[in-house]
């Protein structure tokens, strides 16, 4: 009987690499806190993990040379953080609030990539039959 490591490892690895793209995000908003009209970016995690985002509207590209229509972010539609107070040049990037969510998905990351550690050894001990 084979191991399929889609049903061992559950949704970790997809929660893994959605972490790493949010953090990706989270800094590049935190890179951006002095840009003029700089808009902080962020996704709903919990919805692009339950695939209920970008399944309805699949893009195609008519020519060779349209962009990619495939999505770096698992299909999901980036979201617009509205401002906790407004800066008077435009930029909506609250630097309490993305080195919070930050930190809340850097903690998060290190769960998922536990939780995959333990799968793993759990597979291992199954194996050697231990």
């Amino acid at each position: 009987m084979g191991i399929n490591f889609d049903n061992a490892l559950g949704i970790h690895p997809q929660a893994l690499v959605l972490r790493e793209k949010r953090s990706e995000l989270l800094a590049g908003n935190l890179a951006n806190a002095d840009t003029p009209d700089y808009k902080a970016r962020d996704l709903d995690f919990k919805a692009v993990l339950a695939g209920e985002t970008g399944r309805a509207q699949q893009m195609q590209a008519t020519h060779f040379k349209h962009f990619s229509p495939a999505s770096e972010y698992m299909g999901a539609d980036l979201l617009y953080r509205n401002p906790q107070h407004a800066s008077l040049d435009g930029n909506t990037v609250e630097a309490h609030v993305e080195q919070a969510k930050y930190s809340e998905n850097a903690v998060q990351y290190q769960a998922s990539l536990r939780f995959i550690n333990g799968k793993l050894s759990g597979l291992m001990t199954a194996i050697r039959g231990e």
